[in-house]
């Protein structure tokens, strides 16, 4: 089975080609792919019947994920999906902001996944503690924002953003995560723009580096949570022993090569990583390099790990605004029903949660 959402508009363009059809019938599947979401090949009206029949006897199909559950925020504005694939499932999460209350335009982000799981581990996230178990594939990504695309289509709205900050770590999935960019990118493809895109990393600094080569106008956010390397390996098992430089330095390798500003994401976890003396730890780290932080006060998860008061948070962005270091705290959505930062597992049994 081949999944046409695989494709680059090129790789479809040379599949018509090798099948003896003319080269502009590649966009005949492209556009209802990316604007009419055909849910079979059958329903690509624009093809020769003949050419339909060749390709379904080929092994072709459109988009193999299915939705098996969608649950939606009391204030209407967070849905979660959990989409089947062939053999396992995912979840993927749509956030939408209304301008009255951030300003300027209404934004509709998508928040996909990478990963069945994640092997980074880290003791605050709910995904890391269910291990990794799959890798998916450019499809399987793209299918997840095919699914909101047509939801938004249906109301008159349209995605604005997409954010690689759902289930996995993008960078351990490095090949897949980028085809599926090229083709949400692509102006025959989705046709988002590049600038509208944040991918959400650990901090895999050969990751990074690879990132940067690719000509691709995208944001980067990486995830810091404590300014020295001690307090980062308790809370993330995985790092290494001079991770917390080895990213920073990653970073700015990044915005040299890019010319686009990183951002740091800082869960502040009460008792933790949130006290006045760590904060001055952190802007000390971060001062005069231009980076931007985002504060995401812990959401619930499995974990014993409690959200920092509000006066908490505003001390710590206080001592980070004072030295100088760009900070916002993270409006977050969705925490009721388990689709905020963090809390992302895929849990048949807890459909309802």
């Amino acid at each position: 089975m081949k999944d046409l959402y695989r494709l680059l508009p090129e790789e479809m363009e040379q599949l018509v080609i090798d099948m003896g059809y003319p080269r502009y019938r590649a966009d005949q599947i492209l556009l209802p792919l990316y604007y009419k979401f055909p849910k079979n090949l059958s329903e690509i009206k624009q093809l020769p019947k003949k050419m339909r029949e060749e390709l379904i006897e080929s092994g072709y199909v459109i988009g193999s994920a299915k939705k098996i559950h969608q649950i939606v925020s009391e204030d209407g504005d967070t849905t979660k999906l959990l989409l089947q694939l062939t053999d396992t499932s995912v979840e993927t999460v749509l956030m939408q902001y209304n301008p009255s209350k951030i300003g300027g335009h209404p934004r509709s982000t998508i928040c996909v996944s990478t990963q069945i799981g994640c092997a980074m581990g880290c003791v605050f996230c709910a995904t890391g503690q269910m291990g990794f178990e799959t890798n998916l594939m450019a499809e399987d990504i793209i299918s997840q924002v095919i699914h909101f695309a047509e939801i938004l289509q249906k109301r008159g709205e349209h995605v604005t953003n997409l954010v690689f900050m759902g289930m996995g770590e993008p960078m351990a999935n490095y090949d897949e995560m980028i085809r599926a960019v090229k083709i949400l990118t692509h102006d025959r493809g989705f046709g988002l723009g590049q600038r509208h895109i944040t991918i959400s990393t650990i901090g895999i600094p050969s990751g990074i580096d690879k990132l940067s080569e690719e000509n691709l106008q995208i944001g980067l956010a990486i995830s810091l949570h404590a300014p020295n390397n001690e307090l980062r390996k308790k809370l993330v098992p995985t790092a290494g022993p001079h991770s917390v430089e080895d990213i920073i330095d990653a970073g700015k390798r990044y915005f040299q090569k890019t010319g686009r500003r990183v951002t740091f994401e800082y869960a502040l976890m009460a008792g933790i990583n949130d006290s006045p003396e760590i904060a001055k730890e952190l802007s000390l780290l971060l001062q005069g390099n231009g980076s931007h932080v985002n504060l995401i006060p812990i959401n619930p998860t499995a974990g014993d790990f409690q959200r920092p008061s509000p006066e908490s948070v505003s001390e710590f962005e206080r001592i980070l605004s004072n030295a100088g270091v760009n900070c916002t705290v993270r409006m977050e959505k969705g925490t009721e029903i388990s689709a905020a930062c963090g809390q992302l597992r895929t849990d048949v049994d807890n459909l309802a949660k």
